[in-house]
């Protein structure tokens, strides 16, 4: 064979295996100019682009997706403490017969309510013979009443315990690590679990000791209990508010959700909704502090953003499909 045609012959065989490269691989050209890194780069606009979510305002309004804008608030920090509901000490009174004898008639019985001056019972007394009432000093209700018609009393076992529950207290048990975040004047929402009483009042009192055996502090907070709710030895909770932050942006804790293990904020731009990682600061049961990710101005979905995440997680799943 010449040499010629051998070479004719290499140089077939070499474009022929390009070519079927090109075929196998679904095209006709070869770019090696563009980048490896530009590809990927384009590849993550692409994801970027298909994050954004447009929802047209009939499917805004029949969701209720509220969108507010950005701005500076307050974070109130708060202590949630736990307590019962205590008798006022300087409105009871415990009535005790003044001569020993025989109790002659009952006129009243424990939980009744009664006035200043009211006759709870008579008694015989033993020296005299003679019949003397036992009167209540003070308007309240009968909670101890220690005697029985035809009953021999004559000591302090048999005494009548009356107290006015109009002003009841609250005390609060306060544990060793909070002491220090715990002061006289500091508001409290007093409330009971299972129902929907609540009073706000103030600390009136912090004890300057600790209890011994449960090692904790006492806060007392006075409540006005006129209709009769707030009654002794019911258990109660009562929120501290111990400090109260301005931070230059805060929003609705309903504005954050979860996506990729960390929490986003949809915010609202020309192209329709994306989801905006963002980093929290301080914290309450309402609102969260937006460190970074959000700036004060910026439009953000404050309620219902589950709408917005369901269109974005149903997008991701048909581009893994």
């Amino acid at each position: 064979m010449k040499k010629s045609n051998l070479i004719y012959l290499t140089v077939g065989i070499v474009l022929g295996g390009l070519l079927v490269f090109l075929i196998m691989n679904g095209s006709g050209t070869v770019n090696i100019d563009e980048p490896i890194v530009a590809k990927s780069v384009k590849n993550s606009e692409l994801k970027n682009q298909k994050e954004i979510v447009k929802i047209s305002p009939e499917v805004i309004k029949e969701f209720g997706v509220v969108v507010a804008e950005a701005k500076p608030g307050k974070i109130e920090l708060h202590l949630d403490l736990t307590g019962e509901v205590v008798p006022n000490p300087y409105k009871i009174a415990h009535i005790i017969p003044r001569f020993g004898g025989i109790v002659k008639k009952i006129y009243k019985k424990i939980g009744d309510n009664v006035k200043a001056g009211e006759v709870i019972a008579t008694i015989e007394s033993n020296e005299s013979l003679v019949e003397y009432k036992v009167k209540s000093s003070i308007k309240g209700t009968i909670l101890e009443l220690h005697m029985t018609p035809g009953e021999l009393i004559g000591d302090r076992i048999h005494a009548v315990k009356i107290a006015d529950l109009n002003s009841v207290w609250a005390e609060l048990n306060i544990y060793q690590k909070d002491l220090l975040k715990i002061n006289i004047g500091e508001k409290v929402l007093v409330s009971s679990p299972g129902s929907n009483y609540k009073f706000e009042g103030r600390i009136f009192y912090v004890s300057p000791t600790v209890n011994e055996i449960t090692r904790t502090s006492i806060a007392r907070v006075n409540l006005g209990n006129v209709r009769g709710f707030w009654k002794p030895g019911l258990f109660i909770t009562g929120r501290v508010q111990i400090k109260e932050i301005k931070v230059p942006v805060a929003v609705p804790k309903t504005a954050i959700a979860t996506m990729d293990e960390q929490p986003v904020v949809f915010v609202q731009t020309d192209k329709g909704f994306i989801p905006q990682p963002v980093k929290t600061g301080y914290t309450n049961d309402k609102y969260v502090q937006i460190i970074s990710g959000l700036k004060a101005g910026q439009k953000y979905v404050a309620e219902n953003g589950f709408v917005i995440k369901s269109e974005i997680e149903k997008s991701t799943f048909a581009d893994e499909d």
